[in-house]
């Protein structure tokens, strides 16, 4: 689809065709982000770079993995994180170097409170990566058979390969034919609530800058996401008139002892209350897979609503912090009020994370509240 005529309910494809409408849905979804320097830095550059999103990016990244001596990730957050792990995983039956290079002090720092983003870093390192932190990219240079990647600070990285992995582009193409409006602070479509754009179109997925009626305006790039909008969009294309409120949730893994599943606004920047247990052996992303016997690791992402939620009167047993943060769950405050929540190696009881959120209550004791995810039991 190259152009949209609103008033004429009809999209224009590229090789002239025309299709009419009585209603549009936009779900183009967005493209990896590049970094300036690569793009600028010329071909034999560009041609060492992956950036990485589909299935034939890791197909290809898979079979570079076998035959490079070193590759650089460049990117802190999710995807960084995850591709770190599993080529650090990899690098440990191979001689493969595994650097991860990012502008934060440590793993999912724009995510995770300082003290967690700290201990997550070393865990990466745990798995064979080296991890650099603080690093600003100034210049990328193709050399002698090696990659260069000049930082800010001076410090020189060389490797055969660079996976770029610093967010999502959305693909707003089509914002200027069809007279929809951009978010300037988030990107992509601006819809309300109903993620209605104009009377006839509304958007759903990375694409959409939408307004949920608990957080505020929001746009959400994880696969829950779409799955959730997706279903609401079309629900009101037919009618339903319904409000986004059921909060899409994420999960990620690094490596098979350390996963989270997360819900809301989880952003390092606002106040955390963490409340952390001693982990047993059935506290791992692994165990969560084993025991779901279908070999994915989460069932939540379905809309169960949890009414049934009751305090453990276990009594939460002192954390030695030496223990570290082997479970736990972490609030995420907005004006005293929770707005996100990360379960940390603490699986399936997400419904009563969506509950609390919804709820949207100013809680006075959060360690109470972290008692209904059963933490302190065995």
């Amino acid at each position: 689809v190259v152009h949209m005529d609103v008033r004429g309910n009809k999209v224009k494809l590229d090789d002239d065709t025309e299709i009419s409408y009585d209603k549009c849905l936009i779900a183009t979804g967005g493209v990896p982000r590049n970094l300036q320097v690569i793009e600028r830095a010329g071909e034999e550059v560009m041609k060492r770079t992956t950036l990485f999103r589909k299935i034939e990016d890791f197909k290809s990244l898979d079979k570079v993995s076998r035959n490079m001596k070193s590759i650089t990730i460049i990117g802190g957050g999710f995807l960084g994180s995850e591709l770190a792990c599993a080529l650090g995983r990899r690098s440990s039956e191979s001689e493969l170097e595994v650097i991860q290079m990012f502008p934060e002090k440590g793993n999912m720092g724009k995510v995770l409170p300082e003290y967690l983003s700290n201990w997550t870093t070393e865990n990466v390192k745990k798995e064979g990566v080296k991890v650099i932190t603080e690093a600003l990219v100034k210049t990328v240079s193709y050399k002698d058979d090696k990659l260069e990647i000049k930082l800010k600070d001076g410090r020189l990285v060389k490797t055969d390969h660079i996976v770029a992995a610093v967010g999502l582009e959305p693909n707003v193409d089509l914002a200027k034919s069809a007279g929809l409006e951009v978010d300037s602070d988030f990107g992509g479509y601006r819809v309300n609530a109903e993620l209605q754009a104009r009377s006839n179109i509304w958007v759903a997925g990375d694409a959409a800058c939408f307004y949920d009626i608990r957080l505020g305006r929001r746009r959400v790039e994880h696969h829950d996401h779409a799955v959730v909008s997706g279903r609401l969009a079309g629900e009101n294309m037919t009618g339903a008139s319904k409000p986004y409120w059921h909060q899409s949730m994420f999960w990620s893994d690094l490596g098979p002892d350390v996963g989270y599943e997360a819900i809301g606004i989880v952003d390092s920047s606002l106040p955390t209350v963490g409340v952390f247990a001693k982990a047993t052996a059935k506290d791992t992303p692994k165990a969560a897979t084993e025991e779901s016997g279908t070999g994915i690791r989460s069932e939540s992402e379905t809309e169960d609503t949890a009414s049934s939620a009751v305090a453990s009167t276990t009594p939460a047993p002192p954390v030695d912090h030496k223990e570290k943060y082997g479970k736990g769950v972490i609030f995420y405050l907005r004006d005293k009020v929770v707005v996100g929540i990360i379960l940390w190696n603490v699986f399936n009881r997400m419904p009563i994370a969506r509950k609390i959120i919804k709820d949207g209550e100013e809680h006075a004791d959060l360690n109470e509240v972290a008692k209904l995810f059963n933490i302190h039991e065995d």
